[in-house]
């Protein structure tokens, strides 16, 4: 059976990168990240990072580093021991380490949603979320 290989991209401690960034595999940010993140791949925040976003979005993120903005998971954020995180978290599974610095609110979805949060607007998405929501009421 052949495993499937995914590229990966690091952005090193000397790289300042400032704008929109999207990606479909892996990326590792080590030095400083200013702008939004709209990713169908993996993220993650070296504890040398240093990123300010509106919103990052991902299909996982691990935060070892200092982010300062929302962060989106469509599968898992994880945020690992020493991390400051000041920004809402929305996420099916969420893993917080101890002496974590989090400041914000966390949004736990109940499964995976079957809409992909990728590919439409962020009311667009909200919109299906209460639609889904109010059939259980």
């Amino acid at each position: 059976m052949a495993s499937e290989k995914k590229n990966e991209t690091i952005f090193g401690q000397e790289t300042e990168f400032e704008g929109n960034l999207t990606f479909s595999d892996s990326l590792v940010i080590t030095g400083k990240f200013n702008g939004n993140i709209n990713a169908t791949g993996d993220l993650e925040i070296e504890k040398s990072a240093v990123c300010n976003v509106d919103k990052m979005t991902a299909a996982t993120v691990v935060v070892s580093g200092r982010v300062n903005g929302n962060i989106e998971a469509s599968k898992s954020v994880e945020l690992c021991k020493g991390s400051k995180v000041k920004g809402d978290i929305t996420t099916p599974e969420l893993r917080i380490a101890d002496n974590v610095e989090f400041e914000g609110s966390v949004n736990m979805l109940d499964e995976i949603p079957d809409t992909d949060i990728f590919s439409i607007s962020s009311d667009e998405y909200k919109k299906s979320l209460v639609l889904k929501n109010s059939e259980f009421n």
